[in-house]
């Protein structure tokens, strides 16, 4: 077998990032902006009582559930959330809660413009469709290297790496919404004389947004997904104590803290899809 040189990929690459890294201010700019989200998803987590927000978010499941069997889901939350305030475990869960809504947030504000984007143009389409393949295969601990590299350790590393992570179905699900908008209504759109915007916000967003929802719920389990690996860059959370227990070796706190992550993927699962069930009824 000849010998083949070895390509120098791991060299390239190294040095691409330490060519990005020059660029300070930005990285810095980016790391201010998503700071000041999750310090405002923090200060508002904090801004209540623990009681008065257990009965908040039981009065927003009771009415995002009406018409459903909401009792089952009130108890799981009542007891679950008291299960996680008992074990001292509340702020943990709000500091998840605030990587997981931001991550959503930053991959909803880019993914949705670019899934209409990819509907709207065979070009974009072909470009990012195998960027979409790449983010959705890589391994999910490669992602923490860059963000480490770029925005040392923390929060915002952990949130960059969630949206990575998290993306690719928001973006897929849009795109495939509008595309799946039936070719007939297109063209009594036009027919109408209707502008493009018109088009897109008054009659494809309207019928592909169960679509998109399905998009936007796989995105949100996909960041909660990403709290423990996220943990190994310093961010803070119910991940920051599996991770330590798992370090000392102590399954107890590692089941209660991993049992404290179930009970809040449950409760922000079980609400996104009442959000989307109302979707679909109106």
């Amino acid at each position: 077998m000849p010998n083949i040189p070895k390509l120098p990929l791991e060299d390239w690459i190294n040095d691409l990032v330490d060519q990005l890294s020059q660029f300070t201010g930005f990285f810095n700019a980016i790391s201010n902006f998503i700071s000041s989200i999750a310090n405002a998803f923090q200060w508002f987590f904090d801004l209540f009582p623990i009681w008065l927000f257990i009965l908040i978010l039981l009065l927003v499941t009771y009415y995002l559930r009406r018409g459903q069997n909401k009792w089952g889901l009130l108890t799981l939350e009542l007891v679950g959330l008291l299960f996680i305030w008992n074990m001292g475990y509340w702020r943990d869960m709000t500091q998840t809660l605030t990587l997981v809504l931001t991550s959503c947030l930053l991959v909803y504000i880019v993914g949705i413009p670019l899934g209409i984007w990819m509907a709207k143009s065979k070009t974009v389409k072909m470009i990012v469709q195998p960027i979409l393949d790449f983010m959705q295969t890589m391994p999910a601990f490669v992602y923490l290297i860059p963000a480490v590299a770029f925005f040392g350790i923390g929060t915002v590393p952990g949130v960059i790496a969630s949206v990575i992570f998290a993306m690719p179905p928001t973006v897929r699900m849009t795109d495939l919404g509008i595309r799946q908008v039936p070719e007939e209504l297109i063209e009594a759109a036009d027919s109408y004389g209707s502008t493009s915007w018109q088009k897109l916000f008054k009659l494809q967003l309207p019928i592909a947004r169960n679509t998109i929802m399905s998009g936007v719920t796989q995105s949100l389990m996909l960041a909660l997904s990403m709290v423990v690996i996220a943990s190994m860059i310093g961010a803070l959370g119910l991940g920051n104590k599996v991770y330590f227990a798992v370090g000392r070796n102590n399954a107890g706190a590692g089941f209660t803290a991993g049992l404290a992550i179930v009970i809040l993927a449950i409760i922000l699962d079980r609400l996104s899809h009442s959000l989307q069930s109302n979707q679909k009824k109106k």
